[in-house]
């Protein structure tokens, strides 16, 4: 797979193969009592304790690293941040407790990845981008 001009090729998932899920935390966009948009960024946290970051990139690509989950913020009239384990608000909560079978990537030349599928025992979690916005679907 090509690499992103700006995020680079990130991590390859495949080291989530054999671990469980245990904890999905994520973070949304409010602006004032209007629905939550997102989720913007999503982290995996798995039996050992690493929490792997599903996002998208300023250029529309698809990032996907390990990092911690970052706390919420305020935008002033912009709305906020919230930053918040799920429970039921994104594909990934059925398949709390789960082990990873299997990951693919898929991606385009010249601008990286551009989707990640997650294979659990009950299914599977589809990560892409679609005009620079984070869309999960589960089936």
């Amino acid at each position: 797979m090509s690499a992103c001009p700006l995020h680079g090729v990130g991590v390859f998932p495949g080291y989530l193969i054999g671990r469980r899920l245990e904890r999905v935390v994520a973070s949304w966009h409010r602006y004032g009592t209007e629905p939550p948009s997102g989720p913007l960024d999503v982290w995996l946290i798995d039996s050992e304790a690493v929490a792997t970051r599903v996002t998208t990139g300023s250029d529309w690509c698809l990032v996907v690293e390990t990092s911690d989950p970052r706390t919420g913020y305020d935008m002033a009239e912009s709305g906020r941040v919230e930053v918040a384990e799920t429970s039921g608000t994104t594909p990934f909560a059925g398949h709390i407790g789960e082990t990873v079978q299997a990951v693919s990537e898929e991606g385009a030349p010249g601008s990286g990845r551009t989707a990640l599928e997650i294979t659990f025992d009950s299914g599977t979690v589809r990560c892409e981008t679609w005009s620079g916005e984070l869309r999960l679907s589960g089936a």
